[in-house]
C-alpha cells in the first residue's frame, strides 16, 4: 500500500495487492466516506419504457460513499464497499457499491479524523511495505501439502497425498519417485520463479522434492527447513520458530503467530498472560501488558469508545505494543478461541 496524500480527515492510498484489501476491509468501517472513481449508470441517457431507463449509459465518475458495510473474503482479489452517495455528478442519497482491487486509488476520511486505530494500522502497513509472498510446502514420503504464505494469513492451495492408495511394497520405491515428480510438476505451475520457497516436513523426503524442482528447472530461492512433524502443524512450526525467517522474518503474519504461540506456551506453563476482557482490561489499568495482540475487527464493532479501543489506549500509555491480528491462519484461529484476544505480561498477576 503507498499513501498518496494526507487529507485534512483522512488519507488517499494506492492499493497494491490482495493484502492491502484486508487492511482496507478494517479501515472502510461504517459511517467513514470512502471516495474513488466508479462507474454510475446515468439515467438520463436511456431511452424509457414505462419510467424507467433502457440501455442507460454507465460513466466514470468520482463518487464518495458513507460506508454502510464491507464484504471481503481474504485471499480474493476484490473489497466491496457498500453505502450511501454523498458526492457525485448524480444519484446523491442512493446506495451504490464500491469495488476495490489492487491498482485502485482511494480516499477514506472520517469527521474529527479516522480513528486511532486505523491510523496505527496504516503506520504499521506504510511502514512494513510490501513484502514477497512465499511458498510453503510441507513434504512427508506419502503426502505433500502446498500452502501461500502472504503478509496476513496462509492460504491452502493443494493437498496430493498416496495414503490408502493400496500400491505393492515392492513397487512402493518407484510409486514415491514418481508421486513425487508429479507434485514437483504442479509446484511449477503454481508458483513463478520469483516466489521464494519453503521446504519443509519431518524426514529427507523434503530435500527429495527440492532436487525434483530444481531437475524442473526452477529458479526459485529456497529454504530447506527440517521440522519435528508433517501435516499442516509443520507449517505453523516453521513460522513460529524461526525457521525459515531468511523468507518469513519480515511477514506481519510471523509476528503475529509468534506472539499468540508466546502466549500459548506461558498459559500451559502459568505464566504471565492474560485472556478475557476483564483480566486483560485489569492488566491494562495497572500497565502490566507489554504486547496485546487482538482480532483487528474487535477494535472496530462500535463508535470509537468500545471497552476495547479504551484497553488498547491504557496499554499504548504504558508503552506497550498492539498487534491487530488476522485470523486467517490457524494460531488466529487459537486467538479466536481465546476470545479474540491475548496479552504478554510483564509480571505475572495474583
Amino acid at each position: 500500500m503507498r499513501r498518496i496524500k494526507r487529507l485534512d480527515e483522512g488519507v488517499k492510498l494506492r492499493v497494491e495487492d490482495e493484502d492491502d484489501l484486508w487492511v482496507l476491509a478494517q479501515i472502510c468501517r461504517p459511517s467513514n466516506l470512502v471516495g474513488m472513481l466508479s462507474h454510475r449508470r446515468d439515467s438520463t441517457t436511456g431511452t424509457k419504457e414505462d419510467g424507467r431507463a433502457k440501455s442507460a449509459e454507465r460513466k466514470p465518475m468520482w463518487i464518495v460513499l458513507e460506508v454502510q458495510e464491507t464484504a471481503f473474503q481474504s485471499f480474493t482479489d476484490n473489497l466491496r464497499v457498500h453505502g450511501v452517495i454523498t458526492e457525485a455528478k448524480i444519484d446523491i442519497g442512493s446506495h451504490h457499491t464500491h469495488v476495490i482491487s489492487p491498482g485502485d486509488e482511494v480516499e477514506i476520511t472520517r469527521e474529527g479524523g479516522l480513528p486511532k486505530a486505523d491510523l496505527n494500522l496504516l503506520k504499521e502497513t506504510l511502514a512494513a511495505g510490501s513484502r514477497a509472498k512465499a511458498g510453503l510446502i510441507v513434504v512427508e514420503s506419502d503426502e505433500i501439502l502446498i500452502f501461500e504464505v502472504t503478509a496476513r494469513g496462509i492460504r491452502d492451495v493443494s493437498q496430493f497425498s498416496m495414503r490408502g492408495g493400496g500400491k505393492r511394497a515392492d513397487d512402493s520405491t518407484g510409486v514415491r519417485r514418481g508421486f513425487s515428480e508429479g507434485v514437483a510438476k504442479e509446484v511449477r505451475m503454481v508458483f513463478p520463479d520469483e516466489m521464494p520457497l519453503v521446504i519443509c516436513g519431518p524426514g529427507m523426503a523434503r530435500e527429495g522434492f527440492e532436487k525434483d524442482i530444481r531437475a524442473l528447472g526452477a529458479k526459485n530461492t529456497i529454504t530447506n527447513a527440517p521440522t519435528s512433524i508433517g501435516g499442516r502443524a509443520a507449517a505453523n512450526e516453521v513460522l513460529a520458530e524461526g525457521a525459515a525467517d531468511s523468507v518469513l522474518g519480515e511477514h506481519t503474519i510471523v509476528k503475529e503467530v509468534r506472539a499468540i504461540e508466546e502466549a500459548m506456551t506461558r498459559m500451559s506453563t502459568e505464566g504471565a498472560v492474560a485472556f478475557g476482557s476483564v483480566p486483560i482490561s485489569e492488566a491494562a489499568s495497572i500497565g502490566a501488558i507489554d504486547t496485546l495482540v487482538i482480532d483487528a475487527s474487535l477494535l472496530r464493532t462500535g463508535d470509537g469508545k468500545s471497552d476495547w479501543e479504551s484497553i488498547v489506549s491504557q496499554v499504548e500509555s504504558s508503552r506497550g505494543s498492539v498487534i491487530q491480528a488476522s485470523v486467517d491462519h490457524d494460531a488466529g484461529q487459537q486467538l479466536v478461541g481465546m476470545g479474540g484476544a491475548i496479552a504478554l505480561l510483564r509480571w505475572k498477576l495474583d
